[in-house]
């Protein structure tokens, strides 16, 4: 019965996955917003996501420490955010269209790898869960935010780290003037290309640790396309977030706690079609998006090529 998800153990374990299940968005969609906020659209998140998840993965199938796998997914990540760079800041293709075959290249190459050097799914001993001291004990509190593998928190701690280096730094601001007015960021000396380029590597790495949190931190296995379009929403929740962290990390915690609640649904059997279920988180993200569409300012040369000159 509905009555069953509105019990205290079962609204914690609500809240608690959720809190969890944001990791790979926050991780993903904040590096998609230093992408964005520079002027660039990389929809290929979803194909680093699977390389990242799959580089981790797979060194820690081979014996190592599952932060030599987190390491691997950052190396992985970058080499794809620096392809993105030198076809759409370099070569100056069409961002979408790029982004759609980098994320094409991801999906079937870690396919192609994982049939070639696994095979089969095959469990592993990723990050366990670190419950943080004193605050961890605290009733229903300590369970639902202090009861976490590292990379959550990790995840979370990226929030404020973001929203400093864009705004507080001399680098943020940089970024923000080559999204808003590369023309002018130019003539002030900034290298717009330099930053770009910077960019998409950062993007890159995070939508690599993204992939990680998965494979070695939230499942602790790997298998074909096990993204399962994850990267598409987190490029959504940018756009949700209006191009700041904060915002971001509101988007992801809104989309997370619906995922959790429609696996709750499934899990207490509450009599509602287990297909509509699983619509609920994708539904939503439509809704809110085009509620919000209309208020949102983005960066005024985001997808827009530059070539020095002009």
């Amino acid at each position: 019965m509905i009555s069953d998800l509105f019990t205290i153990s079962v609204l914690v374990g609500i809240l608690q996955s959720g809190v969890r299940l944001a990791t790979p968005y926050l991780f993903a969609a904040l590096g998609e917003t230093f992408t964005q906020r520079s002027g660039v659209l990389n929809l290929g998140v979803d194909g680093i996501m699977l390389m990242g998840a799959f580089a981790g993965f797979y060194v820690v199938f081979q014996g190592g420490d599952p932060w030599l796998g987190v390491l691997a997914a950052i190396g992985v990540g970058a080499l794809m955010g620096l392809l993105m760079a030198v076809i759409s800041v370099t070569m100056q293709a069409e961002q979408g269209i790029s982004g759609i075959g980098l994320y094409l290249f991801g999906l079937g190459l870690s396919s192609l790898l994982f049939k070639t050097l696994i095979g089969s799914v095959e469990p592993v001993s990723g990050f366990s869960r670190y419950r943080v001291p004193i605050l961890g004990d605290l009733p229903y509190i300590g369970e639902i935010f202090f009861n976490h593998n590292v990379l959550v928190y990790l995840a979370y701690f990226m929030v404020p780290i973001s929203w400093f280096l864009l705004n507080k730094t001399t680098l943020g601001l940089k970024i923000r003037a080559v999204g808003h007015n590369p023309e002018a960021a130019d003539s002030l000396g900034v290298n717009v290309i330099g930053v770009r380029y910077f960019t998409l590597l950062f993007g890159g790495a995070m939508a690599g640790i993204a992939g990680a949190s998965l494979s070695i931190g939230l499942l602790n296995v790997f298998q074909e396309n096990m993204t399962n379009g994850l990267g598409f929403i987190a490029v959504a929740l940018v756009y949700f977030g209006s191009w700041r962290p904060v915002g971001v990390l509101g988007g992801a915690l809104l989309f997370s706690l619906v995922s959790a609640l429609q696996l709750w649904v499934q899990v207490k059997n509450i009599p509602i079609p287990s297909d509509l279920a699983v619509m609920m988180p994708y539904v939503l993200t439509i809704v809110v998006l085009t509620l919000t569409v209309r208020q949102i300012r983005q960066p005024a040369a985001l997808t827009k090529p530059y070539e020095r000159g002009e």
